[in-house]
């Protein structure tokens, strides 16, 4: 009988997280129901070796060169043709009966496209991870936040998102998606690189008609996740760019000059904020990062077309139309729950 889940983990340089990590996936992954995968994005370290000797029963996908995150998955599933696929970061925990919740709503209802567990943090086992937390929305102006995690605000799990939840978007550290729907949709948009793909990618699905949902009964460990503040110039770099060409892929034409707008000074009140806690390479990534999304502009009106044309949902509950910024820093709407008391 063929499998039903291809557990795709993408690798770069990663021994140490494979060993640390995979046992879990394998411990907690039916061999009858699903195949784990390792795709290997061109490492030079000895992963490949380890998985040879340590983890005999995981597959390899070796790709001849690091694609980055969005392309590495677009050609690493290629060759899947499994009913559903699972997008699994490296530093990812699983835990018994993982599978079973997300597969069922997929089972269950054709228009689901993707769904993503419930992810705690790793190393603070008692709280929401910041980058997937009981599932991801955005407001209008391209910032993202999540049932348990609002800009730099992580709550702790005391059971207040165990209710399975419409979202918008699905986290790429453990996303379970369709995996014809992913390629008809044309993967992540490997323009990307990395950051950000995944919300581009279920912004896509949702407009065209698909659900997403979080299943909550299904819980996962992450390890990444960091405030902005913290990051590299380079990671600032790519959330800023990639944020602007995902609103201009996919805003419907009646919100994008205004949105473009807003975003301007928004953008450059971030750099001088920036500016002020003496970030400067940070400051400088903010402006690099606008200068790239309109050198790079011109190239994504094809895609931006596309996408207006696929278009089957104007109205999205799960896009706040209110701006996230005013909400958290002047009504002091700190948790998911006290935005959504207040829409």
């Amino acid at each position: 009988m063929d499998k039903q889940i291809a557990i795709v983990i993408l690798n770069w340089n990663g021994r140490e997280l494979l060993e640390r990590f995979l046992p879990s996936v394998i411990a907690h992954t039916p061999a009858a129901q699903a195949d784990v995968i390792v795709a290997d994005n061109g490492s030079t370290d000895d992963s490949l070796e380890l998985l040879q000797t340590k983890f005999p029963t995981v597959k390899t996908i070796c790709l001849d060169r690091n694609y980055g995150f969005a392309e590495g998955y677009n050609q690493a599933l290629k060759p899947i043709n499994h009913p559903y696929t699972v997008l699994l970061n490296s530093d990812v925990e699983v835990t018994p009966g993982w599978l079973d919740a997300p597969i069922a709503a997929l089972e269950k209802e054709a228009d689901i496209a993707a769904v993503q567990p419930k992810i705690r943090a790793w190393r603070n086992k008692d709280s929401f991870e910041y980058a997937g937390a009981a599932g991801g929305f955005m407001d209008r102006y391209g910032y993202p936040y999540c049932r348990g995690r609002v800009f730099d605000v992580v709550e702790k799990d005391e059971g207040q998102y165990d209710a399975p939840a419409e979202i918008l978007w699905a986290t790429g550290a453990c996303l379970f998606i369709r995996t014809q729907v992913y390629k008809e949709a044309g993967g992540l948009d490997a323009g990307f690189f990395a950051h950000q793909e995944e919300i581009d990618l279920c912004w896509r699905l949702r407009s065209r008609g698909y659900r997403l949902v979080c299943t909550p009964q299904s819980v996962v460990y992450h390890v990444g996740g960091a405030t902005l503040n913290a990051e590299s110039p380079r990671k600032t770099f790519l959330n800023f760019r990639n944020n602007l060409l995902m609103l201009y892929k996919n805003l419907p034409e009646k919100d994008l000059k205004q949105v473009m707008r807003i975003r301007f000074w928004l953008d450059y009140l971030a750099a001088i904020r920036f500016l002020l806690e003496g970030n400067f390479s940070n400051a400088r990534a903010v402006h690099e990062a606008r200068r790239a999304f309109h050198k790079l502009k011109p190239t994504y009106a094809s895609a931006r077309q596309e996408n207006l044309a696929q278009t089957r949902v104007t109205a999205i509950p799960e896009l706040r139309q209110k701006s996230l910024l005013f909400s958290f820093y002047l009504k002091r709407q700190k948790t998911f729950a006290a935005l959504q008391a207040n829409r």
